[in-house]
């Protein structure tokens, strides 16, 4: 029993293999790449964070390489990766997936399961490319925050700019209100969902209009972007 235990830790890679797991782990990290840089939608894009994807399946097919069924080099490893300190932060959450996605091609290529990681990268690729031509789980840019100052002596419930908000939304809702300046004028916080989206500047022209209503902003609401 000791002997077959032993036998498991012994795998022999030759350079077909070698160069098999990462022309695979190459070519699927390629095309993650590529539906990435196709599929972003953020403001940050990063030609590294896409060229570091290809690496990163190349590396990690390498490390599954070396470990191969060895116990010792896995705990090994470990250890040195234990000492490596990562403090790039990751702002987008679909950025997360696509590491992972990454990592996971690396892992099937490195242990020889070539179909796997082949298969796996076109079907996943393809319902990535899919959702997001689509604009799956997107809501119309209808929404928006709307900012202002109101310096009038009304309550804010009766000012009137609401004449205006009832006008050009479908609806709208208070959702801060906070005091400014020595005179206590109040700055109001408005989520709103515009009637026509292609009146956007008209609201804020009209609003800035209004007497005792200043520093009109309106912001596209940070949960659609």
């Amino acid at each position: 029993m000791l002997q077959d235990f032993q036998n498991i830790t012994l795998r022999s890679v030759d350079s077909p293999q070698i160069l098999g797991a990462l022309l695979v782990a190459f070519g699927c990290g390629l095309a993650i790449s590529l539906v990435y840089r196709w599929t972003y939608r953020g403001a940050s894009y990063a030609p590294s964070f896409v060229r570091s994807m290809i690496f990163l399946s190349m590396i990690t097919a390498l490390v599954m390489l070396v470990i191969g069924n060895n116990l010792a080099r896995a705990f090994g490893l470990v250890g040195a990766m234990s000492i490596i300190r990562f403090r790039t932060a990751v702002k987008d959450p679909q950025d997360i997936v696509f590491i992972f996605f990454a990592l996971a091609v690396g892992l099937a290529a490195g242990v020889g399961m070539y179909q796997v990681a082949l298969v796996s990268t076109l079907v996943i690729c393809l319902a990535i490319l899919v959702t997001t031509k689509s604009n799956f789980a997107v809501i119309s840019k209808e929404s928006f925050l709307l900012q202002l100052t109101y310096n009038g002596v009304e309550h804010h419930e009766a000012a009137p700019y609401l004449d205006v908000l009832n006008r050009a939304c479908k609806r709208h809702r208070l959702i801060n209100v906070r005091t400014v300046g020595a005179d206590d004028a109040l700055e109001l916080t408005y989520f709103v969902d515009l009637r026509d989206k292609r009146r956007q500047e008209a609201l804020t022209r009209e609003l800035s209009g209004i007497t005792d209503v200043t520093n009109v902003n309106l912001f596209y609401d940070n949960e659609q972007l």
